[in-house]
């Protein structure tokens, strides 16, 4: 229970404290007030999206999916992310999560990437002050921020829908999150790798073109697990109303950390790997590290999820084994 004011802790219930020390809505003012806030919150939310959107437009995400090139070998590109998420998505063992839901996510997260991608874009100037400049600007801005960006995308529609019953959907719509930040980064790669070599026929596009993908395809399942495990203390949160905060910035401090130590790590490994071992290409000193890293914190976030559905064997009743699925009690967060 929150704190309460000394006058109304001292009435002990006695007195009708109402717009004095306590308030709930009782006259016309009241209502409309209630109303005027909801208004409010729902303007808000739906002036984000727009921005987000005339964003997306912005920055030439819609015109890179148009490509039929771009936007096939975006699509092959998060085949393993993909994956990925569907594998979050059948590991919730509570009741399924609707696929409309799903959807709004994943698209909500693809139009939030582009803020994402201007803010990458305003402080990308610490990459100028050398390998010190690098580590700050994916432990400061890369990480928190894509890590803030596809958490929104879960928080804004999916959180608040009644179907977010558990704390494991977290997981689940943190996965789809990133999932959809992957598909439009991927593009956005691709489109880059397109005209930085214009030069040549159809294949050399179609080679330029394959091997961002291949790349971006490695990369993608990462995006995956940061916000799955963001996502998972989401959910946390929502269960945990009176220290949600601290669940969030947890979740946000280990999703961005995995993310930024990936992107400095990436960018030093397999450079010093093919110095001391040039005999070795890079792509395959790349590929191996992609794999040990991110299967590293994979096993990390199955685990967690391993965590969740061996407690809620447990605590289910017999009935409730046969039914399948526990009843879920609406929560003081929910009301």
């Amino acid at each position: 229970m929150g704190e309460r004011d000394p006058v109304e802790a001292r009435s002990q219930g006695g007195r009708d404290l109402y717009d004095v020390a306590t308030w709930e809505p009782r006259s016309a003012l009241d209502r409309l007030a209630l109303k005027v806030y909801g208004a409010a919150l729902a303007v808000g939310k739906w002036f984000v999206v727009l921005l987000a959107l005339v964003f997306t437009a912005l920055i030439g995400v819609f015109g890179a999916l148009t490509d039929p090139i771009i936007g096939a070998f975006t699509v092959l590109s998060v085949i393993p992310a993909l994956a990925l998420a569907g594998y979050v998505y059948y590991a919730d063992i509570t009741s399924g999560e609707p696929l409309w839901l799903l959807t709004a996510t994943f698209v909500l997260s693809i139009f939030f990437a582009s803020f994402a991608a201007i803010i990458n874009s305003v402080f990308g100037g610490l990459q100028l002050l050398g390998p010190v400049g690098f580590v700050l600007f994916f432990y400061l801005v890369v990480g928190p921020v894509e890590e803030s960006v596809k958490l929104l995308a879960v928080r804004l529609y999916a959180y608040r829908d009644d179907r977010f019953d558990a704390v494991i959907d977290g997981a689940v719509y943190g996965a789809v999150a990133g999932l959809g930040f992957a598909f439009v980064e991927n593009a956005i790669y691709i489109n880059r790798g397109l005209e930085m070599s214009p030069g040549g026929g159809p294949e050399t596009q179609l080679a330029t073109a394959g091997g961002t993908a291949a790349l971006r395809a490695l990369a993608g399942p990462g995006h995956v697990v940061y916000s799955a495990f963001a996502g998972y203390y989401l959910g946390l949160a929502k269960f945990n109303p009176e220290n949600a905060g601290p669940i969030v910035a947890k979740g946000l401090l280990i999703a961005a950390f995995i993310h930024a130590t990936y992107n400095t790590l990436v960018s030093v490994v397999p450079s010093v790997a093919v110095a001391a071992f040039d005999a070795v290409p890079q792509f395959v000193v790349f590929f191996v590290f992609v794999l040990i890293y991110q299967g590293f914190f994979g096993y990390l976030l199955y685990r967690k999820i391993a965590r969740y559905r061996n407690a809620y064997r447990e605590v289910r009743t017999e009935a409730e084994r046969k039914d399948g699925d526990i009843g879920v009690e609406t929560t003081e967060f929910d009301s």
